[in-house]
């Protein structure tokens, strides 16, 4: 084949969409810290969250003067709505909103790093922090009531979501719970899915460069993939479908033993910004033909507490000279092609597992949807920042597409609102164990996996 026929072939043309970063609610750059304390965030989410309850009672509670009961259609009682737990009076039915507190017989104290030290037996550290013990309080601004009855597991419920609790004050001074609702899934815009074309995301997390389970033939042979440098005229024309790539959180490893507080030796310099420098190089050839998306995640080179900021652009020389590089907050919100997607690192479901059950990830994921709250134990055992005058974990928005990076395993499922919300519940596996990405369509926001393995032989 001649010179001039190869020119006369075919371009292959990546397809575009139009892309809407929806990050404001998790920008912290305009925050200013005065010393105010974890209490104002939980004050602020239980305002939010009990005007949206008490609007949804009311119009569930028909036989209740300014309510309606068809909430609860088997008690054809006029029940009351208090407003604190001090407005309990005992054995009167009623409902009241509060924040859950989950009293844990084995969840870590501080002090136990003293105690670590001066006993001869080393404390376990379970990766769940359930017992058969653990039972629930309810708090407002005006006190807390221990919470009885079956209604209401403490398996399944943390500290920090808010509910509304049907139910009753007992003789010894517990409520005595008959049912429980939660706010459920919020209103969805509707989605924009008239494209009659195929039109793919690529969501990878836990890549984790520089780290002993790291394979960079692995990850190039993922770069090359959504590049088009791999496979035939078949597989380079799926690979131009592609329309937009997000890397969900640990991206890089830097080695722990170099982070002691002291200074670095050159060479130990060198060490700490290879992992970024190999990633850049990496994240250049794919921003070159498509837009990409970076979150930061617990491992990465950003601040701990929640909401992560965007990583720094200096860390990225190679990538950042291109427009389809985009540093994203953790959580992640954004739309494309009209289909609005929210997503985060992990953090948030890893200490739903610590302190709560369920039958697989995708159900915690479910129940953060189902509370409208992306991170309910935050602040109390997962680091936030201290907002003030609103709690930007709030869910006021449902999207679309709901992913979550560093898990396990790969899962998919669809969840169906109450009111029409169809949402697709995506996780992802962490990349460096597993060499599986997750690829959605826009078009149906159908899910597949694409899996790469690179093996050497001795």
């Amino acid at each position: 084949m001649t010179g001039m026929e190869i020119d006369r072939e075919k371009n292959i043309q990546r397809k575009h969409s139009t892309y809407q970063s929806l990050d404001e609610t998790f920008d912290i750059r305009k925050e200013t810290y005065r010393g105010q304390q974890y209490s104002q965030i939980y004050f602020a989410r239980l305002h939010l969250m009990r005007t949206l309850l008490y609007s949804l009672v009311t119009d569930w509670k028909p036989h209740v003067p300014g309510t309606s009961l068809s909430f609860f259609p088997f008690f054809p009682l006029v029940l009351d709505v208090v407003c604190t737990v001090l407005g309990l009076e005992e054995g009167k039915e009623c409902i009241i909103v509060g924040t859950l507190y989950k009293h844990m017989k084995l969840k870590p104290c501080v002090l136990d790093e003293y105690s670590k030290e001066r006993s001869a037996v080393p404390l376990v550290k379970p990766h769940n922090f359930m017992h058969p013990d653990d039972h629930l309080v309810l708090e407002d601004e005006s006190g807390r009531v221990k919470l009885g009855g079956t209604v209401l597991p403490p398996s399944k419920y943390v500290t920090g979501s808010v509910v509304a609790l049907h139910g009753k004050e007992t003789t010894a001074g517990d409520f005595l719970v008959l049912d429980v609702f939660e706010a459920g899934l919020a209103p969805q815009i509707e989605p924009q899915l008239k494209s009659r074309e195929d039109k793919y995301v690529v969501f990878v997390s836990g890549v984790s460069v520089g780290s002993s389970t790291s394979n960079p033939l692995q990850f190039q042979l993922l770069v090359d993939h959504i590049t088009g440098h791999l496979g035939d005229n078949q597989e380079q024309g799926i690979a131009a479908e592609i329309v937009h790539v997000v890397f969900a959180g640990n991206s890089v490893e830097i080695p722990s033993g170099l982070l002691n507080g002291q200074n670095l030796a050159s060479k130990d310099q060198s060490r700490l910004s290879e992992p970024v420098q190999e990633l850049d190089i990496l994240l250049t050839q794919i921003a070159a033909g498509v837009s990409v998306d970076i979150m930061p995640g617990s491992n990465d080179p950003a601040n701990f507490a929640l909401p992560q900021q965007p990583l720094n652009r200096c860390l990225f020389p190679g990538s950042r000279a291109y427009n389809t590089f985009n540093l994203c907050t953790n959580p992640h919100c954004f739309e494309l092609d009209g289909v609005r997607f929210l997503g985060t690192s992990g953090q948030n479901i890893d200490d739903l597992k610590k302190y709560s059950e369920a039958r697989d990830g995708l159900e915690f994921m479910e129940r953060t949807l189902q509370w409208r709250h992306l991170a309910p134990t935050a602040p109390n055992t997962l680091g936030c920042y201290p907002f003030t005058d609103k709690d930007p974990f709030l869910i006021e928005s449902c999207p679309h597409v709901y992913f979550v990076g560093n898990q396990d395993k790969y899962g998919t499922r669809i969840l169906n609102g109450s009111e029409g919300q169809l949402v697709r519940l995506i996780s992802i596996p962490k990349f460096c164990d597993t060499g599986i990405a997750v690829v959605l369509n826009l078009r149906n926001l159908e899910c597949h996996t694409l899996s790469f393995g690179a093996q050497f032989s001795p």
